[in-house]
């Protein structure tokens, strides 16, 4: 562990240039006293670093010295490829490993490109998931990814849509997959290759057995087919709507001019398009299929009723506003 710490050390030093011993402490997340002791360890090994006190000091290597150190472990190799997405690599358990293959891969770089590379790394951020995406705990995410690394079988436990809720199946974890934020298991099975949302794992229980991937099988393929099977399956019918300008754009149909727009969108089912085209709100009206006409009016006309008039209790005045009490003395 302090070995890979020193390493560390030494090419924060080598990207960065100057660093104080607090700024080397929050880094690697050690107390500064650790930082001298590690400081003291290198200057033995005979590195060439030296530091300098006061206000503008801290340590520094020797102008022109540069570590050959910055082949890459496996586990950094790995998390290079997450170079993108930096919440996914904690979430897989190689965040450390992440921040060190940046560093070896930084220290590797010419001056001029790796200047180039910290501009972007300060300047640009992916954040990938949506604004009103939830947090989706995926507690048995490492023990999945470590089986899909290992190519080993696993029991899961699962909780699903239909009956029965919840299940147990033994699967061969092929890969895994990040879509909009959330974690997906391509797995094979007794039924054949399937797709399992992490978040719905309840329990994983790690097989001794190993296992071998289809020939021909690619990831990216099947990923890429079952997307397209989902939304083959999820629009199967279609509504007739006229849309304002800005109806349509928020559906993102072509509008026909600067007044109501008539066109043909397809829709999962009625109660799916029903919840749907009421965030909608006066920007749609639905012309077909009837059902689905008559459950937004009669929608409508509840609203309408609950609105009308004051809200019980009285006048609003306010959250946290209560009415009074009511008056419980005796009269007469």
């Amino acid at each position: 562990m302090r070995a890979s710490r020193l390493v560390t050390l030494l090419l924060l030093l080598q990207n960065r240039g100057r660093m104080t011993a607090r700024q080397l402490a929050d880094e690697l997340e050690v107390s500064v006293r650790t930082v001298y002791r590690d400081v003291e360890a290198l200057g033995a090994a005979g590195i060439p670093l030296y530091g300098t006190a006061g206000h503008a000091g801290g340590y520094r290597l020797v102008d022109g010295y540069r570590t050959r150190l910055t082949g890459l472990t496996a586990d950094e190799a790995q998390a290079a490829f997450l170079a993108a997405l930096p919440g996914a690599a904690a979430e897989l358990g190689l965040g450390e490993a992440l921040a060190t293959a940046r560093l070896k891969l930084l220290a590797a770089l010419p001056a001029e490109p790796r200047e180039h590379a910290e501009r972007i790394r300060e300047r640009f951020l992916l954040d990938a998931p949506g604004w009103y995406d939830d947090t989706h705990r995926v507690p048995h995410l490492a023990a999945v990814a470590a089986a899909v690394w290992a190519r080993r079988a696993v029991v899961l436990r699962y909780r699903r849509w239909r009956a029965p809720e919840e299940i147990e199946r033994r699967v061969e974890p092929y890969g895994l997959v990040l879509k909009a934020g959330r974690w997906y298991l391509v797995a094979g099975g007794p039924s054949g290759t399937r797709t399992y949302r992490i978040d719905r794992i309840l329990d994983v229980r790690p097989l001794e057995e190993g296992f071998a991937v289809p020939d021909g099988f690619d990831l990216t393929g099947y990923w890429t087919g079952h997307l397209a099977g989902f939304r083959a399956r999820l629009h199967t019918g279609e509504a007739w709507v006229r849309l304002t300008p800005e109806g349509a754009r928020r559906l993102g149909v072509t509008p026909t001019g600067d007044g109501w727009t008539e066109a043909r969108v397809p829709i999962e089912s009625v109660d799916h398009a029903h919840r749907e085209f009421l965030r909608l709100g006066t920007d749609v009206e639905v012309l077909a299929p009837a059902e689905l006409r008559a459950r937004i009016a009669e929608t409508a006309r509840a609203l309408a009723t609950r609105y009308e008039g004051q809200p019980p209790g009285g006048r609003y005045r306010g959250p946290g506003h209560r009415p009074p009490a009511p008056d419980t003395r005796a009269r007469g």
